[in-house]
Formats: structure tokens, C-alpha cells, sequence
């Protein structure tokens, strides 16, 4: 049964950081995609960073030069560090992962990449999610 659990989240000021962790278990894939999704109130989910088994990144254009996603395998932890915070970046933060399959419809669409489907293609499909965590930027 695959698991996964965020924490890091909070509240910060206008230019402050946060990071955002994710323990990640019982999925058995050799080859992942996995990364980070948001959701403001009253908007869609939407894909923010990317990371894939081949440790390829990717980021949506709102969070790019601010946020950084990393995977530390051995912990089997995913990452997301936040810099510069902006009010608009307030929102409830969900990681996920999945098997990483190029020819799957969300995937072959954008050349099979990882950060293409999950930023891109969007929430549908992807099966495993945390529960979410909180971030609040004040300005």
C-alpha cells in the first residue's frame, strides 16, 4: 500500500521560506514520477515540480528560480524547498507518485516526460496522494 506523508508546512511572511517534506513507502516501481501539486481555495489542483527516478526536474513557470524539488533515496523522501514566498502562493501542498510509463496518455503527450505530464496533463491520473499540508504567506 503506498503511503505518503508531508509536513513542513506553516505560516511565513512575504519573502520567507519553507520546506516541505514527503516520506514516501510501499510502492514498488523502478521507474517513478513524483512531485508536487497545490490547491487555493476554490481553484484546481495544479502541478508545481516534478522529479523523476533519473532525478530530471521540472516547474511550473509561477514557482521556477523560487522552489526547488529533490528526492533523497535512501530516505525515500521527497522535498520541496520554497524561497521567496508570495501571497499568491498560498494554497494546501499534495504530494504524489506514480509508475512513470512514457507511453501513458499523460506522459506521451510531452514526450514521455515526467515534469510535462504532472505539471502539464494536471491531477487527473495520478493515483497516490499525501493528505496535504498548509501553506500560508501573509504579506
Amino acid at each position: 500500500q503506498v503511503q505518503l506523508v508531508e509536513s513542513g508546512g506553516g505560516s511565513v511572511q512575504a519573502g520567507g521560506s519553507l520546506r516541505l517534506s514527503c516520506a514516501a513507502s510501499g510502492y514498488t516501481y523502478s521507474r517513478y514520477c513524483m512531485g508536487w501539486f497545490r490547491q487555493a481555495p476554490g481553484k484546481e489542483r495544479e502541478g508545481v515540480a516534478a522529479i523523476d527516478v533519473d532525478a530530471s526536474t521540472g516547474y511550473a513557470d509561477s514557482v521556477k528560480g523560487r522552489f526547488t524539488i529533490s528526492h533523497d533515496s535512501a530516505k525515500n523522501t521527497l522535498y520541496l524547498q520554497m524561497n521567496n514566498l508570495k501571497p499568491e502562493d498560498n494554497a494546501m501542498y499534495y504530494c504524489t507518485v506514480d509508475s512513470w510509463d512514457p507511453l501513458l496518455p499523460k506522459f506521451s503527450k510531452y514526450g514521455g516526460s515526467c515534469a510535462g505530464g504532472l505539471i502539464q496533463w494536471g491531477a487527473a491520473d495520478f493515483r497516490y496522494w499525501g493528505k496535504g499540508n498548509q501553506v500560508t504567506v501573509s504579506s
